[in-house]
């Protein structure tokens, strides 16, 4: 079975593409590619991935297809569609073909009104993805979670997944408030969540691993362990932890989990999550 890192990105930089990285990003503003990403693979064990769009284009797919093309390991892909086009169905039609293609996502915590992901026009395209049996990646900040319940409430058919836990300020201890929503999200059966991007959440320079505790017995509680994936978040991760350093902090905490339970999260729910 292979270990999956179930979130990550490639990028050939241009500022006009990546235009979410902020001045203090500097480290990541430069060409990341399939090549750069194997060694640290290999290194955790990992043995595939899930790519996952960076910027919000259909060339964003093209690019993607032509590097899973080049490169096996590359299990799966996670692209954009503009899910408020009337058309939509036309392209979600055109992607069905593309078998590399699992899912697509949207940049939901950029967006300047709150209530974006209830407007119905996307609701319109959420509505259309279980007909071509795509995913759904969630990214959102805590306080979306709210609007993200009622939202996955409205499409239980759907496949849904809460991507870096919905990041929570960690560097700033938030925790009641988005324990409290993610519970209610949880509590519905087609959402999923990936632990990532934690690291990026935290004090960037003087994180400690003892500071994720709390948040990863919360997801494993509200989650379990059959709707919880690994995902690295690799290269942005790399803002605050090189790959190594990332993958210990669950690889510490799966420990204790059962071999079948450690498969499930470093695996196996993603190969199911995203039809690998």
């Amino acid at each position: 079975m292979n270990r999956i890192d179930s979130h990550q990105h490639f990028w050939n930089y241009h500022p006009a593409k990546q235009v979410w990285m902020s001045d203090a990003m500097s480290a990541l503003k430069y060409d990341f590619g399939p090549a750069d990403l194997l060694p640290l693979l290999n290194s955790c064990n990992l043995q595939g991935c899930v790519a996952v769009q960076a910027n919000q284009a259909e060339e964003e797919n093209d690019f993607l297809i032509q590097l899973s093309q080049q490169f096996s390991f590359i299990k799966g892909i996670v692209g954009w569609v503009d899910l408020q086009a009337t058309n939509v169905k036309e392209r979600l039609a055109y992607y069905q073909n593309i078998k590399i293609i699992k899912g697509f996502r949207h940049v939901i915590h950029d967006e300047v009104d709150i209530d974006f992901m209830l407007q119905p026009a996307f609701l319109n395209g959420i509505n259309c993805l279980h007909e071509f049996d795509f995913t759904f990646d969630v990214l959102i900040f805590p306080i979306h979670l709210k609007n993200t319940f009622l939202l996955i409430k409205q499409n239980p058919q759907q496949r849904f997944v809460i991507d870096h836990i919905a990041k929570p300020a960690i560097k700033n201890n938030e925790f009641e408030i988005w324990k409290t929503n993610l519970a209610k999200v949880a509590a519905l059966p087609n959402v999923y969540c990936k632990i990532s991007g934690m690291v990026t959440e935290a004090n960037w320079k003087q994180w400690k691993k003892e500071d994720f505790k709390i948040y990863l017995d919360t997801v494993f509680e509200l989650f379990g362990t059959d709707r919880i994936m690994y995902g690295s978040d690799w290269p942005v991760c790399t803002l605050s932890a090189n790959y190594t350093s990332m993958y210990e902090i669950v690889q510490d905490y799966f420990s204790k989990f059962s071999s079948n339970e450690q498969h499930k999260f470093f695996g196996l729910n993603a190969t199911h999550f995203y039809h690998l």
